[in-house]
C-alpha cells in the first residue's frame, strides 16, 4: 500500500502568501492615503489661487472707485480747476490708476483661466484616474485572496481525506489480525480502506493542481499586475507634482506679463508729474483774477492853512471811468472804495455782470458772446439742413411734403434773430467795458478836494448822470454840475475821515439788493436814498441812507438823479 505524504509537508509552501497578501493590502492603504493627500494639496493650491484672484479683483475695484471718486464732475466748477498743470497731472494720475487697476483685473482673469479652471478640471480627472487604479488594485487583491482561499480549501480537504484513509487502514489491519473476525468483515474493511485511499489520492491531485494554479496566479499578481498598478499610480502622482509646479510657474508668469504695462502706467504718472509748471499755473491765476483796475496814484498835498483854490487830482478810486471826466468833491477826504476785496454776492448776479470788476466782467461777457455765437451757428446749420431737405421734397414730392418743414424753418429763423439780438446786447456791454478799461500808459491819481467854480471846462468834465435799466445797460448824460469853491479850514487830516461825504444827488432803488458783503448796503425796491459817490466804471455806486448807514450797491439796481447845482454848503445827512 502506497503511503501518502502528510498535509503538513505542504504547509510551508502555502503559508507565505497569506503574509504577502496582508502586506500588499497595507501598501495599497498607504498609497491610497498618500495620493489622497496629494489631491488635497492640489485643491488647497487651487483655493489659494482663487482667493488671490478675488483679492486682485477687489483691489482693482477699489482702485477704480478711488479714481472715479476724485474725477472732476462734468459741468462743474471742479472741471474748470483742471486747467492748471498740477491738477492736470493729478487727473493723468487718476486715469493711469484706472489703467493700473485694469492690469490687476487681467491678473485675476488670467489666473482664473490658466490656473484655477485648468487645475479644477485636472483634479476631477485625477480623482477618476486614481479611483480606477485603486479599483484595479483591489480587484487584483481580491482575486489573489480568492485563489488563496481555494488553495486553503483544497488543502484542508486533502488533509481530511488523508486522515480518513489512515483510520481506514488501521481498522483494516486490526480486523485482519483478529482471528475471531469473519472473512467477510475483513474484506469489507479492506474495501473501505482502499476507497479512502483513493479519495485521498484524488484530493492530493486536486490540491496539487490548485497549488500550481495559485503559485502561477501569485507570481502574476506580484510580478505583473501589482507592479503595473503601482507604476500607473506613480506616474499619476508624478504628473500631479509636475502640474502643480507648472501652475506655480504660471502664477509668477501672469504677474510678470503685466509688469511692463504697469511700468508704463507709472512712467506716465512720472511724466505727468514732471509736466507740472509752477510759473504757468501762477500766470493762469493772474489772468483769471486780474481786475483791470489801475493802482491809485499819488495823493496831492492839500494846504488848509491858506485860503486858496484847490485843484482836483485824478485817482483810480474817484476818477470817472478813465475818460477824463471828474466829479465835484469837497474839503473832506474821500473814503476809499473796497472794490478789490468785495466778495461776490450769493445767487445769480446781473445779466451784464456789472457786479464784477472790469477785467472779470469783460471775460464773462466775451464768454457769453462766444457761447451765443456757437448757438447761432448750430441753429444756422439746422436751418441749412432743413432747407436742403425742403429742396429735395420740392424736387421729389413722393419723398415728403415740402410745407411740413416751413414751421420749423420759421422757428429757427426766430431763434437766430433772438440770439443775434442777444449777441448785439452783450457786444454793446463788452464794448462799453473795453472802452472803460484804463489804458496801460495812464497813471491815475487820487482825487481829493473840490472843483473851482470859475473853471468852465471843469463843468464839462464833472460826474455824469447814470441811469440803469432793468436789463443792466447804461446810458450816460453830461451833468451840468458846477465846480464849487470851499474856503480852507484849519482842520487836521486826522479829522478828515470823520467828515461825511456830501450828497451829490438822489437815487431810487429799482430792485431789492441784499448787501451781504463788506462795504455794501442793503436796499429795498422803491426806496429813496442819497448818492455820495458816483459809479467810477466798476459797476458800483456809493449811497447813504442816514448818518450811520452808507455803502455800495450795483449801479444797475438804482436810478440816479444827480444834483446839477450842488453847492459847497450842501446839507449833510
Amino acid at each position: 500500500m502506497v503511503s501518502l505524504p502528510h498535509p503538513s509537508v505542504l504547509q510551508g509552501a502555502v503559508s507565505a502568501p497569506c503574509l504577502c497578501c496582508r502586506k500588499g493590502k497595507d501598501q495599497f492603504d498607504n498609497l491610497e492615503k498618500h495620493t489622497q493627500w496629494g489631491i488635497d494639496v492640489l485643491e488647497k493650491y487651487i483655493k489659494f489661487v482663487k482667493e488671490r484672484t478675488e483679492i486682485e479683483l477687489s483691489y482693482a475695484k477699489q482702485l477704480r472707485n478711488l479714481s472715479k471718486k476724485y474725477q472732476p464732475k462734468k459741468n462743474s466748477k471742479e472741471e474748470e480747476e483742471y486747467r492748471y498743470t498740477s491738477t492736470r497731472a493729478f487727473l493723468a494720475t487718476l486715469n493711469e490708476m484706472n489703467d493700473y487697476a485694469g492690469q490687476h483685473e487681467v491678473i485675476s482673469e488670467n489666473m482664473t483661466s490658466l490656473i484655477t479652471a485648468e487645475l479644477t478640471r485636472y483634479v476631477q480627472e485625477l480623482k477618476q484616474e486614481r479611483k480606477s487604479h485603486f479599483h484595479d488594485g483591489r480587484k487584483a487583491q481580491q482575486h489573489i485572496e480568492t485563489c488563496w482561499k481555494q488553495l486553503e480549501a483544497s488543502k484542508r480537504r486533502f488533509e481530511r481525506d488523508c486522515k480518513e484513509a489512515d483510520r481506514a487502514q488501521q481498522y483494516f489491519e486490526k480486523m485482519d489480525a483478529d482471528i475471531n473476525v469473519t472473512k467477510a468483515d475483513v474484506e469489507k474493511a479492506r474495501q473501505q480502506a482502499q476507497l479512502r485511499h483513493q479519495m485521498a489520492e484524488d484530493s492530493k491531485a486536486e490540491y496539487s493542481s490548485t497549488l500550481q494554479k495559485f503559485n502561477s496566479e501569485q507570481h502574476e499578481h506580484y510580478y505583473t499586475h501589482i507592479p503595473n498598478i503601482f507604476q500607473k499610480i506613480q506616474e499619476m502622482e508624478e504628473r500631479r507634482i509636475v502640474r502643480i509646479g507648472e501652475s506655480m510657474k504660471t502664477f509668477a508668469d501672469v504677474d510678470r506679463q503685466v509688469i511692463p504695462i504697469i511700468g508704463k502706467c507709472l512712467d506716465e504718472i512720472t511724466k505727468a508729474a514732471e509736466s507740472v509748471d509752477h510759473k504757468n499755473d501762477s500766470q493762469m491765476v493772474i489772468e483769471a483774477f486780474k481786475s483791470g483796475f489801475e493802482p491809485p496814484g499819488d495823493v496831492d498835498f492839500e494846504d488848509f492853512t491858506q485860503p486858496m483854490k484847490r485843484t482836483v487830482s485824478e485817482t483810480s478810486l474817484s476818477n470817472s471811468r478813465g475818460d477824463g471826466k471828474s466829479e465835484p468833491k469837497f474839503g473832506s477826504k474821500s473814503k476809499g472804495k473796497l472794490w478789490p476785496f468785495i466778495k461776490k454776492n450769493k445767487g445769480a448776479g446781473p445779466e451784464d455782470f456789472s457786479n464784477l470788476p472790469p477785467e472779470q466782467r469783460r471775460k464773462k461777457l466775451q464768454q457769453k458772446v462766444d457761447e451765443l455765437n456757437r448757438d447761432i451757428q448750430k441753429e444756422m446749420d439746422s436751418r441749412d439742413a432743413l432747407t436742403k431737405m425742403k429742396d429735395v421734397y420740392i424736387k421729389n414730392p413722393q419723398m415728403g411734403d415740402a410745407a411740413s418743414v416751413d414751421h420749423r424753418l420759421a422757428e429757427l429763423g426766430q431763434n437766430i434773430e433772438k440770439l443775434r439780438l442777444e449777441v448785439q446786447k452783450f457786444e454793446g456791454w463788452l464794448a462799453e467795458v473795453e472802452g472803460r478799461l484804463p489804458a496801460r500808459t495812464e497813471q491815475p491819481r487820487r482825487q481829493s478836494g473840490v472843483y473851482e467854480a470859475q473853471n468852465p471846462s471843469g463843468v464839462n468834465s464833472c460826474a455824469q448822470d447814470r441811469e440803469s435799466s432793468p436789463d443792466g445797460s447804461y446810458t450816460e448824460e453830461q451833468s451840468q454840475e458846477t465846480e464849487m469853491k470851499i474856503p480852507a479850514t484849519d482842520f487836521d487830516d486826522e479829522f478828515d475821515d470823520e467828515e461825511p461825504l456830501p450828497t451829490i444827488g438822489t437815487c431810487k432803488a429799482l430792485y431789492t439788493f441784499e448787501g451781504q458783503n463788506e462795504g455794501t448796503i442793503s436796499v429795498a425796491e422803491g426806496e429813496l436814498l442819497y448818492v455820495i459817490e458816483e459809479d467810477k466804471g466798476d459797476g458800483w455806486t456809493r449811497i447813504r441812507r442816514n448818518e450811520d448807514e452808507e455803502g455800495y450797491v450795483p449801479t444797475s439796481y438804482v436810478e440816479v438823479y444827480l444834483d446839477k447845482n450842488a453847492k459847497g454848503a450842501m446839507t449833510y445827512i
